[in-house]
């Protein structure tokens, strides 16, 4: 697959695989963690990477979605749309309005990955904003106590 059609989907983690995070961060906790090789040989892990696994282990545990990338990772439009969920045509759109930084190569319009995602962080923000406003105002008028389901299975 080329480079610009890759996909960027997040990946869930089983309940398995979390308890086996959980497990892992106590005990990379409890003692200093090595690298060890095919061969055996192993090499303590230097600080810097230990603390990253530390926090890498303790975000999965917490249940945070994880992503790891290059300093400057790039995306096209269409990588764009798909992490976020939109259409190409959505993403170019966001770029006409200054709302994702983007850059030119050659043609192409391109934006850094930490670009996108921190339009992804306001977006979520200002979408859970305004659900919660819609929620208190209708409460406000008591609509809430006034629900009625529509199927019987509804509770």
């Amino acid at each position: 697959m080329a480079e610009t059609e890759r996909e960027l989907t997040p990946l869930s983690i089983s309940q398995a695989d979390q308890k086996d995070a959980v497990e892992i961060y106590r005990k990379v906790r409890q003692i200093r963690a090595k690298l060890v090789g095919p061969d055996g040989k192993s090499q303590n892990l230097p600080d810097s990477a230990y603390a990253f696994l530390c926090q890498l282990l303790a975000d999965l545990q917490s249940g945070k979605t994880i992503t790891i990338s290059q300093k400057d990772s790039q995306l096209s439009t269409i990588e764009a749309a798909r992490f976020l969920g939109v259409s190409r045509g959505h993403i170019l759109s966001l770029l006409e309005r200054k709302e994702i930084p983007y850059f030119l190569v050659g043609s192409h319009k391109r934006m850094y990955l930490r670009e996108v995602l921190q339009y992804k962080v306001r977006r979520d923000a200002n979408r859970r904003k305004l659900i919660s406003d819609l929620a208190s105002a209708e409460k406000l008028e008591g609509l809430y106590e006034n629900f009625e389901p529509d199927s019987p299975d509804v509770e």
